[in-house]
């Protein structure tokens, strides 16, 4: 060792070890996470305290391994849970005790499908301290230069390198690796978002739901609030608990939820089941950005499906305001996921998603068939950047919505969807009309009409009755192989 040099303290592991029950494995991989951030998170408070000790204080990822030799024989209805060849699988895992049912379904299909056992073992890609403290409330990371030492000399940072989409995106070359990617993030990507996610949403990550409903209205919150506590008093529900922003959660119908003292950028709310099989609903706001800000980062809990349900300007005369618009094709011209997700990728309709929406929308008007067309049109939803897109001039996106046969225009559905097709998490749009800008009908005070209202107020009821029938499918069949490219990780 050159005088430069610093020792390395690591905490002690046991060897790698193979496993062929799923729920040893997740033992094992909760195991040893908890040993890697329960020694950072220790050496951080001492240095903290004391000063650094002389060395370098490191700890690594689980890690989750496979290795086939023969080509699986698999049913052929499953898009997901098996490895395409065979060769060397291995993914990082992060916060096993939160993905715990997750990591138990996706390795118990892996052994049934290979035949093979997984092996658990520790990863060579270290925790960051930032993301090994973070469910401590004791420990806070300083800024840079609040403490007396530089933080980055002697516990490792988050690294770019891997804490990106490349996985995901399709740009990691898998055919010339020794060890291919066995799930869509890495560890550190995932440690990136649930970090984001409590900060955007003042939720904790515990709380997500597998279904979630993103809006860009505030008028929702309030009526998913009241829809929660009429659960809550119902004992047949299924429902279990409402979480608020500040992780305010309730169990009894009528108690009190405090106000926040300020609202977060994405105002979040949890109607919880016992299997997190409940809904989540995102107050995104408005604008492309923020969806994917969103979508980004609640990508990583890999929830079952997301669905749009949010205001938007329709662009037919034969529209009224409040009808509802149930959307089969986007226009994308959001731009911000242009470098991650070429224009020229088709983002298509999801038919179990869109038989959920327009069954709920039946139930919830009572009208049916071709009397549904009263107060709903399907089509193309036009995405853009630009607020203000009226105050431009016309001809140019006037004739470009006409040619994409556009029925409504928003600033937040393709860019859900598209992030959703990335993902591959199961994704809808079903929007309700609130203005009629082309024909002129702006959105003004005073312009809404007692059916605009009543149909507003339906509108969350609906995207609520389709998550519940999702709720029923089979994983596999919601998960449609449309969204899984030839070359796809084993996980979902």
């Amino acid at each position: 060792m050159t005088p430069t040099e610093l020792r390395v303290d690591s905490p002690s592991v046991k060897t790698p070890e193979a496993f062929t029950d799923a729920t040893a494995a997740v033992d094992r991989l909760c195991e040893l996470y908890e040993t890697a951030t329960g020694f950072l998170c220790r050496e951080f408070s001492n240095a903290l305290k004391n000063g650094p000790n002389g060395a370098r204080i490191r700890a690594f990822y689980p890690e989750l391994r496979i290795v086939t030799t023969s080509f699986a024989q698999v049913d052929s209805r499953l898009s997901f849970g098996h490895v395409a060849e065979p060769g060397v699988y291995a993914a990082t895992i992060t916060r096993p005790d939160l993905f715990r049912n997750y990591l138990v379904q996706q390795i118990g299909l892996l052994l049934e499908n290979h035949n093979v056992p997984v092996v658990v073992g520790v990863s060579t890609t270290p925790i960051p301290v930032h993301f090994a403290v973070a469910n401590d409330d004791t420990v806070s990371v300083p800024q840079e230069g609040a403490a007396s030492f530089t933080l980055r000399d002697v516990f490792d940072v988050p690294d770019l390198s891997t804490t990106n989409d490349d996985i995901v995106n399709g740009v990691l070359s898998t055919f010339d690796r020794d060890i291919r990617p066995l799930a869509p993030f890495t560890a550190q990507r995932v440690d990136y978002s649930l970090a984001r996610l409590a900060h955007y949403t003042a939720t904790n990550a515990e709380h997500f739901q597998n279904h979630v409903l993103f809006t860009n209205y505030q008028f929702y919150v309030a009526e998913f609030e009241a829809y929660a506590r009429q659960m809550l008093a119902d004992p047949d529900s299924g429902y279990t608990s409402f979480v608020s922003t500040g992780n305010v959660e309730i169990t009894d119908p009528d108690a009190p939820i405090p106000a926040v003292e300020k609202q977060p950028q994405m105002p979040t709310y949890h109607l919880k089941r016992a299997d997190d099989s409940g809904i989540t609903l995102v107050n995104i706001g408005v604008g492309p950005s923020n969806a994917k800000t969103a979508t980004d980062h609640i990508a990583v809990l890999r929830p079952h499906a997301w669905l749009m349900v949010g205001h938007c300007a329709g662009l037919r005369n034969s529209q009224s305001l409040g009808d509802f618009v149930l959307a089969h094709a986007y226009l994308r011209e959001d731009h911000v996921l242009d470098d991650d997700l070429p224009v020229w990728v088709p983002i298509p309709a999801l038919a179990e998603v869109q038989i959920a929406l327009e069954r709920a929308v039946a139930d919830v008007t009572e009208l049916k068939d071709y009397d549904l067309k009263r107060v709903m049109r399907t089509g193309t939803v036009a995405t853009i950047d630009n607020r203000n897109w009226e105050l431009r001039e016309h001809a140019g996106p006037v004739q470009r919505l006409s040619q994409s046969r556009a029925i409504a225009l928003d600033m937040e559905s393709a860019t859900i969807a598209a992030n959703g097709f990335r993902f591959r998490v199961p994704y809808g749009t079903l929007l309700c009309v609130s203005d009629k800008p082309l024909h002129g009908e702006l959105k003004l005070p005073g312009m809404a009409s007692d059916f605009y209202k009543t149909q507003v107020a339906r509108h969350l009821m609906i995207g609520i009755r389709a998550m519940e029938t999702l709720r029923e499918m089979p994983l596999a069949q919601l998960h449609s192989r449309k969204l899984r490219s030839f070359d796809e990780t084993a996980f979902l």
